[in-house]
């Protein structure tokens, strides 16, 4: 059974940084691509980074240079380091992987920027 977890959400200044962590297991070899989605109160869910097997990596307009996507090289963990956050990176944070065309979500993680 595949499971997707994630971790680190917490509540921050404007203009503070958080990591967030992601970790999968079971039984697979890894997930080819992964991402990290969030969701606002009252907003569909929306891409925020993804990262590619290849190295490939894309992000969301409104994080580009403040947030960075990575994963540890037995590709177990994907992470979202978040600088210089803002009131509107307030979400709950998704982590999702796909495999063979099916996505696995995790519970998500509430991220909460406020003064």
């Amino acid at each position: 059974q595949v499971q997707v977890v994630e971790s680190g959400g917490d509540l921050v200044e404007p203009g503070g940084s958080l990591r967030l962590s992601c970790t999968t297991s079971g039984r697979y070899i890894s997930f080819p691509a992964m991402a990290w989605y969030r969701q606002a109160p009252g907003e569909e869910r929306e891409l925020v980074a993804s990262i590619h097997i290849n190295g490939d990596v894309a992000y969301a307009d409104s994080v580009k240079g403040r947030f960075s996507i990575s994963r540890d090289k037995a590709r177990k963990f994907v992470y979202l380091q978040m600088n210089n956050l803002k009131t509107d990176d307030t979400a709950v944070y998704y982590c999702k992987g796909n495999l063979a065309g099916i996505d696995y979500w995790g519970q998500g993680t509430q991220v909460t920027v406020s003064p």
